[in-house]
């Protein structure tokens, strides 16, 4: 397997240019499309990264933990050649179901020449023990759809239809400018690259704090997938991209709905039991892979303070 370190997705601009996702096919009942039975799959995921913590969240939230079996990859990155995702938090460091110790062997066995870096979340065929979907992007959407004779008899309606285009448009929004703003502004290596997301990151949440002005949630009242996405990068804002990152502008917590609105959701049991800030510090402030890091072990920044989130929120002001 070739080196797969971050700086291998920089642009000769100096722009972080992220890898795409390799196993994509779909969930579904037709031809060429992944079975949904129950039983059948092993989502891997880290509860330092906010790509795999929105997976963890909505199977929490629709109550799919009987149907699709789950695995916790550790924070710190191992000291190897590549970016890699080990199973230390396991018993032996041994992922008990698919009995491997690196997430990398499961990408390796679904293709022998895989060459992009191993990412989380991954779902991985567990009589097989290869990854069979790692697409971030839509993995939610299809349990929140495609899985949906396994969710719990009073599972919320993540991805209403009515409101799927207007979903699928403020979630491309939020991806482009926030969720990879921060990686964009942190792994950039220009000033001009870096400063062009920085700016456009913070022009964004300035947009959202607006909007979160009106109604409690992203749309209305209603917790919908796109609440999800946007909340696993304010949950790692102040204690990772402010200061890792140089997303320095403001902290989340200078920004009253932003601030407000995160709080809220952490309240909800899914959400806050998704959420490690021990985690996030540790990957953040310690991995090796990470720009800026080297591989010996740094001290851990000790706050921002867990107990504010913790604090009341206003957000019961747009109850109907």
């Amino acid at each position: 397997m070739a080196k797969l370190l971050y700086k291998t997705e920089i642009a000769t601009n100096g722009k972080f240019e992220r890898q795409g996702n390799e196993f994509d096919t779909p969930f579904g009942n037709k031809p060429g499309q992944l079975p949904v039975e129950a039983g059948k799959y092993r989502l891997i995921w880290s509860a330092a990264c906010p790509w795999a913590t929105r997976q963890a969240i909505a199977i929490k939230l629709l109550g799919l933990e009987n149907a699709i079996s789950i695995g916790k990859a550790s924070p710190l990155r191992p000291k190897k050649e590549f970016a890699d995702w080990r199973f230390d938090l396991d018993p032996d460091g041994v992922d008990p179901v698919l009995g491997i110790r690196d997430l990398s062997e499961a990408y390796l066995k679904a293709d022998p020449n895989y060459d992009g870096r191993p990412t989380v979340p991954a779902i991985v065929d567990i009589a097989s023990g290869k990854v069979v979907q790692n697409d971030y992007f839509k993995l939610t959407n299809y349990f929140e759809v495609e899985w949906k004779k396994y969710q719990k008899p009073d599972a919320p309606d993540l991805y209403p239809n009515e409101l799927r285009p207007d979903i699928d448009t403020l979630n491309d929004i939020i991806f482009h400018d926030v969720n990879n703003g921060v990686y964009k502004a942190g792994f950039a290596t220009s000033q001009a690259a870096y400063e062009a997301a920085y700016d456009k990151l913070f022009y964004r949440l300035d947009w959202l704090e607006e909007r979160l002005s009106h109604h409690r949630f992203l749309f209305g009242n209603h917790l919908t997938d796109s609440d999800i996405r946007l909340y696993t990068t304010l949950a790692r804002f102040d204690a990772a991209y402010y200061d890792k990152f140089r997303c320095n502008k403001k902290r989340l917590r200078d920004y009253n709905n932003l601030w407000n609105y995160a709080k809220d959701l952490y309240s909800i049991p899914a959400f806050k039991e998704s959420t490690e800030f021990d985690a996030i510090k540790i990957h953040y402030h310690t991995s090796g892979h990470l720009a800026g890091t080297s591989d010996d072990f740094q001290v851990l920044p000790k706050g921002p303070d867990e107990s504010f989130w913790l604090e009341p929120n206003d957000r019961n002001r747009f109850e109907n």
